[in-house]
């Protein structure tokens, strides 16, 4: 855990456009989760694609985890907060996910991959983020990386807020992933009583937070447990202040916007319909999950 020094003020903090109630629902071989950027967020949180949250102590809600399924054109994020889960890919990577890890997948041109919880009892919980590809890498080799908490860069502010930085930065701590095209910036915030936390963020970025313990304040605007709070973007803004009455842990996320075309067809985003129709046809002929 790194102390950071003294650092430059947000002057002029987003504010909250809206907040944002996940959708329940089930993936996977039944694993129940909430939805909470879905697909008609996708333009305005672009380059995000998805946000699911997980969390669950009943067995029966996880345990049959997430079985081979394809992937093609964007980037998928794990981040397991308690709970432990082994991912298998086509491209023969091979990762155990587990509390406070972090797993990055850049599926590209096709990966299959399965997602077991290696649990039988206990808390599983966790994110999982959608990023999208520019479409000049949306054809590139699969990459995997797996992250295990203490190797994610972290800091300590004066105040005490605890953060870890998964990518981009955060008062001068280099996150652990960086992209150039999306430039995004993941952080997890944990907030004590009567704290504050300001973070830069690039007025062009679209950002989000969402809590997942205790409330936030951010301007006049409380969040609660258990909702995204689309960040404003207005001009001028330099980043957000977060205050906290009592302990609060958040993620926060932005990213720079791709503004092209998004085409959807379950696992699979593309630019165009035709290269949609090509990703179902690849998978059909088993040739989706090829290695290189």
């Amino acid at each position: 855990m790194s102390h950071t020094p003294s650092h430059p003020a947000v002057l002029n903090s987003r504010n909250v456009e809206r907040l944002v109630i996940g959708q329940a629902t089930s993936d996977g071989a039944g694993v129940k989760l909430s939805r909470i950027l879905t697909q008609d967020l996708q333009q305005r949180l672009d380059p995000f694609l998805m946000l699911d949250a997980f969390g669950s102590d009943k067995p029966d809600d996880y345990i049959a985890g997430f079985p081979d399924h394809p992937h093609r054109g964007f980037e998928t994020v794990t981040y397991m907060i308690a709970g432990r889960m082994l991912h298998r890919d086509s491209a023969g990577h091979e990762g155990l996910l587990q509390n406070g890890g972090v797993q990055w997948m850049t599926a590209g041109k096709g990966v299959i991959h399965s997602e077991i919880p290696q649990q039988d009892e206990g808390v599983m919980e966790g994110f999982q983020l959608w990023l999208n590809l520019h479409s000049s890498e949306k054809m590139k080799t699969p990459w995997y990386r797996d992250f295990q908490n203490d190797q994610l860069p972290k800091l300590q502010t004066p105040e005490g807020v605890q953060v870890t930085v998964i990518a981009g930065a955060s008062h001068g701590v280099q996150g652990a992933v960086t992209r150039d095209i999306t430039q995004p910036i993941y952080l997890d915030v944990h907030m004590p009583e009567r704290s504050r936390f300001e973070q830069a963020l690039p007025a062009g970025h679209n950002a989000f937070i969402y809590v997942y313990r205790g409330e936030v304040r951010i301007g006049a605007q409380a969040v609660p447990v258990q909702r995204m709070a689309i960040l404003a973007n207005t001009p001028q803004t330099d980043g957000v202040v977060i205050e906290a009455n009592d302990d609060a842990k958040l993620i926060l996320v932005a990213g720079q916007p791709l503004k092209q075309p998004i085409v959807q067809y379950g696992p699979f985003v593309m630019n165009t319909k035709e290269e949609i129709y090509q990703a179902l046809a690849d998978f059909r002929d088993e040739r989706l999950g090829e290695k290189a």
